[in-house]
């Protein structure tokens, strides 16, 4: 399974971005689509996930300014990054779970900065 992250770059706080995930590969129904993040200098958390059917988990330092959608057809999927503050500059994972297993690829880098 291979994952590439995109749409990163360097925006105003309270500014906005749509991260894209692209997945190919050996990809199986149900899979979950996750998020994560990486500061400088701290470990990588988690942002969000969305299940096959639509349900999604939020992380709680996201309080509604974040959306996560997918494209089962198509193994995409978008992460809605809104009222963007200074501590959400990181590098944003897409992994993907299935079967057992996390696959990782590679990020992109949110700049969120005045």
């Amino acid at each position: 399974v291979q994952l590439q992250a995109s749409g990163g770059g360097l925006v105003q706080p309270g500014g906005s971005l749509r991260l894209s995930c692209a997945a190919s590969g050996s990809i199986f129904s149900g899979y979950i689509m996750e998020w994560y993040r990486q500061a400088p200098g701290k470990e990588r958390e988690f942002v969000a996930q969305i299940f096959s059917g639509g349900l999604t988990i939020f992380a709680d330092f996201v309080k509604g300014r974040f959306t996560i959608s997918r494209d089962n057809h198509e193994n995409t999927g978008t992460l809605q990054l809104n009222m963007l503050k200074p501590e959400d500059t990181a590098v944003y994972y897409c992994p993907l779970s299935q079967r057992g297993a996390r696959f990782w690829g590679q990020g992109t880098l949110v700049t969120v900065s005045s």
